[in-house]
């Protein structure tokens, strides 16, 4: 009987230690495991899906090509159900829009709806126009979310809108966020000083921004750009500077007048994903699981990426 009873205890302890044991894993494991799989570097879960169309918006006409998340990959496919975040993308100078398909293919297959206009595309750009270029495909995004017939009808989170770009894309995306109160936040790729001036544009925002350099960047370097409008601007606000990144690194292919890093386009895009995308969905409030890659120590802490901030 004893025997008996000295086995049931050994039995009982040995399940409630088993139990303590595991119970903090269980508890733990769904809001890691939540955190590890949000890698925005990688294609998100939406099948990418395009059009191209003319957009008429507050005074300003031009083709543009829209990615965004289909319901299947390709050509006019039908828009992902459910609404997403609109955002307008300034391409760089003298640079067709179709050198940052792999990036903005990438926002597309985390739900964003990016709008790349292909207008001030020639040798003598205004710099003004583009931002306002900019905020016309914002305007058109909102009204074609309202209009019944539209593709876009119901599709676009007109809450949460930002604006992007690369050089002098990127200036203009500051320019177009200082005249637009309804962009909620900005990000720049190698963001190049504007006529009138990003640096200026950027001391005038009070919305989150985003800057994103390249350490070997020859044509607008970190020092006389990214970092001056960095300085400039009121917190919220980053600076991120991928080492041996290069100014055409943000582009798929690089052409007359480009330079080079000592890191390959691949894997300073594989970084541009990362970076961007987290913050984009951050700082629009669409998902708050990563403040970690954003302001945390998965930020301060990123390989081959120097981090300046102020939350």
């Amino acid at each position: 009987m004893l025997r008996t009873l000295l086995r049931s205890l050994t039995a009982l302890l040995l399940t409630a230690a088993a139990a303590f044991a595991l119970a903090p894993a269980a508890h733990a494991s769904p809001q890691a495991a939540s955190i590890q799989a949000a890698d925005p570097s990688t294609t998100g879960s939406y099948p990418i899906a395009y059009t191209d169309l003319t957009v008429s918006a507050s005074g300003r006409s031009y083709s543009a090509r829209v990615w965004y998340p289909g319901t299947t990959a390709g050509a006019d496919a039908p828009v992902a159900a459910g609404t997403h975040p609109g955002l307008a993308f300034g391409h760089g100078f003298f640079q067709a829009i179709t050198q940052y398909e792999s990036l903005l293919k990438h926002y597309a297959s985390w739900g964003f709806i990016t709008v790349a206009p292909k207008s001030q595309g020639g040798l003598f750009p205004s710099h003004s126009a583009f931002a306002d270029d900019l905020n016309a495909a914002l305007t058109w995004l909102t009204t074609q979310n309202g209009t019944t017939g539209s593709r876009f009808a119901g599709a676009v989170d007109t809450s949460r809108l930002a604006v992007s770009g690369h050089s002098m894309g990127g200036g203009a995306a500051l320019l177009a966020a200082a005249r637009n109160p309804a962009v909620k936040s900005v990000s720049t790729l190698a963001a190049a000083e504007t006529d009138p001036s990003a640096v200026s544009a950027s001391g005038a925002l009070s919305i989150p921004a985003q800057y994103v350099g390249g350490s070997a960047d020859s044509i607008a370097g970190v020092a006389g750009n990214q970092q001056k409008m960095y300085d400039a601007k009121p917190s919220p606000a980053q600076l991120r500077v991928i080492t041996g990144g290069f100014h055409c690194g943000f582009e798929d292919s690089s052409g007359l007048g480009c330079d080079s890093g000592t890191i390959t386009r691949a894997a300073q895009l594989k970084l541009t994903y990362g970076v961007t995308t987290a913050w984009l969905l951050y700082t629009l409030g669409a998902d708050t699981s990563l403040y970690d890659q954003v302001w945390g120590s998965a930020a301060q802490n990123l390989a081959g990426v120097v981090y300046s901030a102020k939350p």
